[in-house]
């Protein structure tokens, strides 16, 4: 077995493509209670980028490996680790670091994917699949048929969104910024796909002959989410869970008095650490079901090696993407 492993460090804040560095470390040992995971994929997310700039809740002490998300290989398990085996294919913690080749992790802590679901799939299923299958659940009660309407459809986010929602019997409205993507998104599923506009209120009423959408989810901010409350039927909810346009959420105090419209927000993380394993399974399980039929595979617009971890950051920073910017591992123990 390789006795070293590179790894990806920040070793301060700052700009991503300038402050990072590869660092060479010893191959991880399992404490009695870890297993040793060597990793296969990682993505680059928006927060990862966040977090590295020092702008993103819960700032982690630097040095540190970012990485939020990912997925790898079960190598080695400690003595007292009888929750999952060797080989395994494993859904890391947030709180790790996920952009190196291989780390020790509490076993208890790894969630074991179906072997069907390839491992650059399952290192983007916790994020954004995720926060869409809470954003399903979690706000309003909907039923097969029912509206919603969501900005940045084309997100990785918002297209497991709209396959969730599909699959589900949901019907979704799409605003997005680009025309081009309108007939892309209702290939994958979506009812209504709009570019925004200040009169996006009466397309989408046409668009869905005044069926009442009680349920809005933003990741943009500023103007477009206000044109999203505007869609709303009285008494809706709006989530929020981004800020892409890094604009506030301004509210008009008629929407509050004459619409009733609630106000909330989620961040996966929070919702993670605060769940049971019992309570994560359960909303997995759902995903990994879909997934195994070929559902929620996150579009891939480059892998990177590890060693070119700030042209991946560059790349990852850029808008108008067609897909997730990640890092890819190869195997190197043997099982």
């Amino acid at each position: 077995m390789n006795k070293t492993i590179k790894a990806i460090v920040c070793e301060r804040h700052g700009n991503p493509a300038e402050i990072l560095q590869i660092q060479t470390q010893a191959w991880p040992t399992p404490a009695g209670d870890e297993a040793v995971v060597e990793m296969r994929a990682a993505p680059i997310n928006p927060a990862d980028i966040n977090a590295i700039e020092g702008k993103y809740p819960g700032r982690r002490e630097v040095p540190a490996v970012p990485g939020f998300e990912g997925a790898g290989i079960v190598v080695e398990v400690g003595a007292n680790v009888s929750t999952i085996n060797k080989g395994a294919l494993v859904i890391l913690p947030h709180n790790i670091g996920t952009w190196r080749e291989a780390l020790a992790v509490k076993a208890s802590e790894l969630v074991a994917v179906p072997p069907e679901i390839e491992p650059v799939h399952a290192a983007m299923l916790k994020i954004n699949p995720m926060t869409a299958w809470r954003l399903l659940h979690d706000y309003v009660d909907l039923a097969r048929g029912d509206w919603l309407i969501q900005n940045a459809a084309n997100s990785a986010a918002g297209r497991a969104v709209i396959q969730i929602a599909h699959d589900l019997g949901f019907k979704t409205v799409n605003v997005v910024r680009r025309a081009e993507l309108i007939d892309e998104l209702r290939g994958e599923g979506g009812d209504v796909v709009v570019v925004d506009h200040e009169k996006l209120r009466d397309e989408v009423k046409s668009a869905t002959s005044g069926a009442p959408i009680r349920l809005g989810l933003n990741s943009v901010g500023g103007e477009n989410a206000l044109h999203l409350a505007n869609c709303l039927a009285f008494g809706g909810t709006l989530v929020s869970f981004g800020a892409m346009s890094m604009q506030p959420l301004k509210i008009p105090t008629g929407l509050l008095i004459f619409k009733d419209l609630r106000f909330r927000g989620i961040w996966i993380n929070k919702w993670y650490d605060d769940a049971t394993m019992a309570e994560r399974m359960a909303a997995f399980r759902p995903l990994f079901e879909m997934a195994k039929r070929g559902l929620l595979k996150t579009k891939v617009e480059k892998a990177y090696d590890i060693d070119d971890a700030k042209a991946a950051v560059a790349h990852a920073a850029q808008g108008k993407r067609s897909g997730k910017i990640i890092f890819e591992f190869a195997a190197r123990a043997q099982l």
